[in-house]
């Protein structure tokens, strides 16, 4: 079920791109957009891990890089991944200080965890357990790949839509008339929306189950509970410079704005998942 739910949903990512692409350009816009569509795709299912981890600045974490950080978190990661039976991923740090994780990678065999520096600073050991645990609950449920090209098919969406901001979809049709603002207008408007809204079906049904992952091969939610409480307080405090196209792959939602941002959360509200780790525990 999950492969066709991700075969849905990148198909209507990449059926916004096309869309997009006409409004912008006509055809020749929809032949853009066709060649985003596919080369996203096809760069997102190999790479979209690397630009994630880049984007962020992540530095690698072993025995002999970030030596301090492999000792926290390297024998826990190492045992969890025994327990769910899954490869050891890589891990990585962000120079990030406001707490957050995530995870990225196509498949187990190339997975990868990031946990901020913030995460490290602000959680005891108990709650970076539960953390990691989650994240490794997400490359479990084999969540990690289409995260990580929604993310990559999103940015290409964005981009279309700052061509239309800034081209204004002039484009003209095969008898040499102009046309296409009220398209331009159109794909400004309704394809970052539809971006976030696809992002918001792919992270927010998913988030409840690496949550119960984490409960379950920690052997109990407390951990993951106190993170989730500490999680949602600093978020707003020391919001994340965070790029909207992956703001899915965290844990917490990335962003402290309130009013219509609340609107396209791409992670279910924190209560909720507290309740329902809560419920696991009963």
């Amino acid at each position: 079920m999950n492969s066709v739910k991700t075969v849905l949903l990148l198909g209507l990512l990449s059926g916004v791109l096309l869309v997009g692409g006409q409004a912008v350009g006509g055809k020749n816009g929809l032949i853009l957009g066709l060649g985003l569509a596919v080369a996203m795709n096809f760069f997102g299912y190999f790479f979209s891990d690397k630009m994630a981890l880049s984007m962020y600045g992540a530095q690698p974490v072993t025995p002999t890089e970030n030596p301090d950080v492999y000792r926290r978190i390297g024998p826990m990661t190492q045992e969890l991944c025994r327990r769910m039976n899954l490869p050891v991923p890589k891990l990585w740090v962000l120079p990030e200080e406001s707490p957050n994780a995530f995870a990225t990678g196509r498949d187990p065999q190339h997975g990868s965890v990031a946990v901020s520096a913030g995460l490290l600073h602000y959680m005891n050991d108990a709650e970076v357990e539960g953390v990691i645990a989650h994240e490794l609950g997400h490359i479990l449920n084999r969540d990690i790949l289409i995260s990580s090209v929604a993310a990559t098919i999103a940015s290409a969406i964005t981009f279309l839509g700052r061509m239309a901001m800034f081209t204004g979809g002039g484009h003209r049709d095969e008898e040499g008339r102009g046309g296409g603002g009220a398209g331009a207008l159109i794909m400004m408007i309704v394809a970052p929306i539809g971006a976030l809204l696809i992002q918001m079906a792919i992270s927010r049904t998913r988030e409840f189950g690496a949550d119960a992952a984490a409960a379950k091969y920690t052997g109990s939610p407390d951990g993951l509970v106190s993170a989730l409480s500490k999680l949602d307080a600093y978020s707003k405090r020391i919001p994340m410079d965070a790029n909207p196209s992956t703001a899915h792959m965290f844990i917490v939602q990335p962003f402290s704005g309130g009013g219509l941002m609340k609107l396209f959360s791409t992670h279910p509200p924190i209560e909720e998942r507290i309740a329902a780790l809560r419920q696991f525990a009963s």
